[in-house]
């Protein structure tokens, strides 16, 4: 042990150790006395809230005998740094964070001596935990000792709830009265709970009614006592929080207010119980109505046979309404003489042998309660055996004051025998609980009768035969010297049984907590009576065993509740489903659910399982979710405080409508740790309807008309105004009428994956390689036909599918639009042809040749192609007649067509014609070696041809032209004669060019034949044949009359 040099030194020592470790010792002849500073034993746990007083004393000091006191925190925020709070000496002691609690008197200090103080705190805060430090300064010659000590401050959270259903009950007489309470607490620390009911009338003090003690003793109040044991009131615990109070046929007095009361206990590290808060519930507003202004009695007494020197108690119980309105008076009878009486005053008047024992304190007559009166006599005689009763007399209260009798009853006697000691005894086993559910108590009681004194010894055995064996063993044994000895077969009751013996009694009350089957079974009591001899040793008397008292472990009584609640929800497809599933009620918190969620269809008989979840949280899909492919879209949830249940169905579909449910399964842990189905309830249900989304798809309905010519492209439109969701897909189908056809016609069609599929319209004609679909932007569709053809003509829509994407990942239609008419009409270009009709004559000599042109002037296209007949037209005489007549003879002299074919010459014209084609839109025809009959007047016919888009010739329009008259005149000498006249000149025109003509052909021949090789079919420009190719033809005539002529027909290289 140390000195402290300075008063700070000392404080800042920990745990009052001196200061020897530096090397300071004591001086020797110095005091022997030793200051000692002590607190209150620590930890100490405390709720937040409460009010908290920490004591704290000092001996072995010198000085004045009142010391003063000075109180210091530090907190674990930190724990080397003190924080000042209060001081007995020293107003400005307190640091600024407790000033202002300090001077409200929030924190304070109470001296309870001069030596010992109580530190007081209020309302205790969160922020007030951590070590106290109480610190005496120093008022003595010298540091010697401890100058402070230290504890530590637990602040706890106050989870003490205490709730009941606050109403108010109108009850009839007789009836009985059920009211429930529910404590609960979520303390991490052991702690011990304490019940007890109340009634309240008016401004009147509370009335206990029943409580049971934290140390699981049940007691009833002083009004409630006899009630409490003939079984009309009663305390059963229905739950791991829930107590239950009863009361059987219900008095009049019984009306009031009822409420429960609960406070929460700690153990003290010195062993002591302190309750750390105290809570009330809301009350109950309880009416009885009394039947009628009859009245009855009934006497009560705890039992019929006593022992000498024992207490008896009588008690006269008037029921009756109103009875505070009306007057009673009672009188006491013993064998039919009158023992005391009470008028409407409650003033007792005993006759005089027994007023002498109401003067020694023997006896006593009065008035419990308004209903109520009680004889006792508190220790029996022999000569106290015999019958009693009470009379109670309703009177009335005239107007002058006096009292008139009016009714009068009795109830039977009761009578009672009062033994002397030596008597034998009887041993009875009761029990108010006979069943009980898993984790309550349950008491048992061995009543031995009679009463003996506390000077007889007696020993109680209690046995037990567990449920389903044959064999009794000791569980317990009260011994005669007032121990306590268990048996060595049953060690796990020790742990949660309790034995008492009443002082007053020599009844065994044996106590069982948190039951369960290994609990159920039979139990006896067998008491024994002995005699301690002189030599000490001892001599059993007599010995008893009592009846068999079966008790039954029962599962507690369900509170389980679920939502009963319908509802109806309407949503679209891929919308989630939220299905919810609410417990209101459950037996006990630590109650797990097990959760199975059904659908019904209005085609099944039963809902089929979806989803099964078990009350350990293990998952279990059911057969429809594994048959409709819900398992990837089942999301299940639980809330935090464990009473609400989600199942979420994502991405609805149509088939996922039906009436929705669940099924709960309450499971319990058994005090054996083994879980239990102890309910199970069915919810109310849910109607899913799971529509497609709303139909909004517009197609533009506008009539339109088109017309366009032939060869030309031209487009259709097909405009979607609005879809019924951005998400959709759309597929677009074309029809036209075509005239002359009953039905439309299916012409292409463009799916929502944007494939092309042509109808049999377009498949079967060659309208499949001149039609073009696109969509150049968001809802318009465009048809294109290339080079448009009259039977291309008719009255076109289209028809827009939507379809959208179910859950399942599936595409289905869910709506179809036709858009408006388009007239389409095709027509050929309008004719344009012009032919030369200008006339003109022509005079030729015999032998020479003379041309006949056809100019066209205008054509309709320059694509055109153009077919060219010349005619003859030459007058011929009739024969037969008497008269001559003359008329024109129409000859066709040559046609060319479309196509560059020629037609043969025929007649007169074989080898003297001579086609030209000298451009697009002049034709000329020569004739060679004209002679006397090809006068007349000649004219061309022609015809103008177009292909159509599909390649097709037609013809257009044809037109003639004017005339040509030709006049051939006769020549008199011919170039033929003057050549055959002389020899020189006739072979230089018809020996010497067969030579060179020769050569000539061959040399063609040769060049025709290398071609071939190259080109077997040579064609003009854009595929028309070289309608003049043809091989030259020779006329030769080897008389001088003809001399040879070259010419080149038709179909010769002009």
């Amino acid at each position: 042990m140390g000195f402290c040099t300075s008063l700070r030194s000392c404080r800042g020592r920990r745990g009052g150790r001196g200061l020897a470790s530096r090397g300071l010792k004591p001086k020797e002849g110095l005091a022997s006395a030793q200051r000692h500073v002590a607190v209150q034993e620590g930890p100490l746990y405390r709720t937040e809230g409460s009010h908290v007083t920490l004591w704290c004393k000092v001996s072995g000091y010198q000085g004045p005998a009142e010391q003063n006191f000075q109180w210091s925190i530090y907190l674990p925020s930190a724990p080397e740094r003190e924080v000042q709070i209060v001081s007995t000496a020293d107003p400005s002691f307190p640091y600024a964070i407790y000033t202002q609690r300090v001077h409200s008197r929030e924190i304070y200090v109470e001296r309870v001596q001069g030596d010992a103080v109580l530190l007081h705190i209020k309302e205790l805060q969160d922020r007030d935990a951590g070590e106290y430090e109480c610190h005496t300064p120093n008022t003595d010659e010298r540091y010697f000792g401890s100058y402070s000590a230290k504890m530590n401050l637990v602040v706890i959270p106050d989870s003490l709830r205490v709730t009941a259903v606050p109403q108010t009950l109108h009850k009839v007489e007789r009836d009985s009265l059920e009211l429930k309470c529910e404590v609960a607490k979520s303390t991490a620390q052991h702690s011990h709970v304490s019940i007890a009911w109340y009634r309240q009338r008016g401004g009147e003090a509370p009335v206990e009614v029943i409580s049971l003690s934290r140390d699981f003793v049940l007691r009833a109040g002083g009004s409630y006592a006899q009630r409490q044991a003939t079984g009309d009131v009663r305390l059963d615990k229905v739950g791991e929080t829930t107590s239950k109070l009863t009361i059987y046929n219900l008095h009049p007095s019984d009306q009031g207010e009822f409420y429960c009361e609960a406070a929460e206990w700690i153990q003290d590290p010195d062993k002591s119980w302190y309750a750390m808060t105290r809570k009330r519930s809301q009350g109950t507003i309880v009416n009885v109505q009394a039947t009628d202004k009859e009245f009855s009695v009934r006497l009560e007494t705890e039992k019929r046979t006593y022992i000498v020197g024992e207490p008896v108690e009588f008690r006269c119980i008037l029921e009756a309404q109103n009875v505070p309105d009306r007057y009673f008076s009672i009188s006491w009878a013993f064998n039919s003489s009158l023992i005391a009486s009470l008028g409407p005053n409650a003033v007792p008047v005993l006759n005089n042998e027994f007023a002498q024992r109401e003067a020694l304190g023997q006896l006593k007559v009065a008035k419990e309660s308004d209903n109520v009166f009680v004889l006792k006599i508190y220790r029996l005689r022999l000569e106290d055996s015999g019958k009693y009763n009470c009379r109670v007399t309703e009177r009335e209260k005239t107007v002058t004051g006096d009292f008139i009798d009016k009714e009068s009853k009795r109830p039977k006697n009761i009578p009672i025998t009062v033994l002397p000691l030596k008597a034998g005894f009887a041993v009875t086993a009761i029990s108010r609980t006979p069943g009980v559910t898993y984790n309550e108590s349950f008491d048992l009681q061995c009543i031995i009768k009679p009463h003996y004194p506390s000077w007889v010894p007696v020993s109680v055995t209690w046995r037990f035969q567990p449920a389903g064996s044959t064999e009794f063993h000791d569980l317990v044994t009260f011994t005669r010297d007032g121990g306590v000895q268990w048996g060595d077969r049953y060690m796990g009751f020790r742990t949660r049984t309790a034995i008492e013996k009443a002082e007053s009694s020599n009844n065994v009350r044996l106590s069982i907590s948190r039951a369960s089957d290994t609990e159920a079974g039979k139990y006896q009591c067998v008491a024994e009576l002995w005699r301690k001899n002189y030599n000490s040793s001892w001599t059993r008397l007599a010995d008893r065993t009592s009846n068999l008292l079966e008790i039954r472990v029962l599962r507690p009584v369900t509170k389980l509740q679920v939502s009963k609640s319908k509802r109806s929800i309407t949503l679209v497809e891929n919308r989630p489903i939220p299905l919810n599933c609410s417990v209101k009620s459950q037996t006990s918190p630590d109650s797990h659910f097990a959760v199975l969620w059904y659908v019904h269809k209005p085609s099944d008989a039963d809902g089929k399982l979806i989803l099964k979840t078990t009350h350990s949280s293990a998952f279990e899909y059911g057969t429809y979710a594994e048959e409709e492919g819900l398992r990837g879209r089942l999301q299940f949830e639980r809330s935090a405080s464990g009473g609400l249940f989600s199942l979420t169905v994502q991405r609805a579909e149509v088939r996922d409508s039906g009436s929705y449910y669940c099924h709960v399964e309450e499971w319990l842990l058994s005090p054996n740790h083994a879980w239990y189905k102890l309910a199970e309830e069915v919810s109310g249900r849910t109607e899913v309807t799971v529509k497609q989304p709303d139909n909004r798809l517009q197609v533009n309905q506008t009539h339109r008309n088109i017309t366009v010519l032939e060869n030309q492209w031209v487009t259709l439109e097909c405009q979607v105004s609005s879809r019924s969701s951005p998400s959709s897909q759309l597929s677009v189908e074309w029809y036209v009428w075509r005239p002359g056809h009953p039905e439309k016609e299916a012409v292409a069609r463009l799916s929502r994956q944007s494939t092309l599929r042509y109808g049999d319209l377009a498949a079967l004609g060659d309208l499949r390689g001149r039609i073009h679909m696109e969509s150049p932007s968001l809802g318009l569709y465009l048809l294109s036909i290339q080079n448009a053809t009259v039977r291309d003509s008719g009255v076109y829509d289209c028809r827009v599918e939507e379809w959208l994407l179910d859950p399942s990942d599936r595409w289905y239609k869910r709506a179809e639009d036709l858009s408006g008419l388009t007239t389409l009409t095709v027509k050929q270009p309008d004719p344009t042809l012009q032919v030369d009709t200008a006339t003109a004559n022509l005079t030729v000599q015999e032998k020479e040749s003379f041309p006949l042109d056809c100019s066209i002037l205008s054509r309709s296209s320059p694509e055109s192609h153009f077919a060219v007949t010349w005619y003859n037209l030459r007058a011929k005489e009739a024969g037969g007649r008497a008269e001559e007549e003359e008329e024109e003879e129409r000859e066709a002299v040559l046609s060319v067509g479309p196509d560059a074919v020629f037609s043969p010459e025929t007649g007169r014209w074989e080898g003297r014609l001579r086609f030209q084609r000298l451009s697009a839109v002049l034709f000329r025809l020569t004739v060679l070696q004209a002679g006397g009959a090809d006068s007349g007047n000649y004219s061309c016919r022609v015809e103008e041809w177009l292909a159509d888009p599909n390649g097709v010739w037609y013809r257009l329009a044809e037109e003639e032209s004017g005339t040509v008259a030709v006049h051939v005149q006769d020549a008199g000498s011919t170039l033929q004669s003057v050549i055959c006249s002389n020899d020189a000149l006739f072979y230089f025109v018809f020996f010497y060019p067969f030579p060179i003509f020769g050569i000539l052909i061959i040399t063609i021949l040769l060049v025709r034949f290398k071609s071939r090789n190259s080109s077997k079919n040579s064609e003009g420009k854009n595929g028309v044949p070289l309608l003049w190719i043809k091989e030259p033809h020779l006329n030769y005539s080897p008389t001088c009359l003809e001399p040879p002529v070259l010419s080149i027909h038709p179909g010769t290289i002009d």
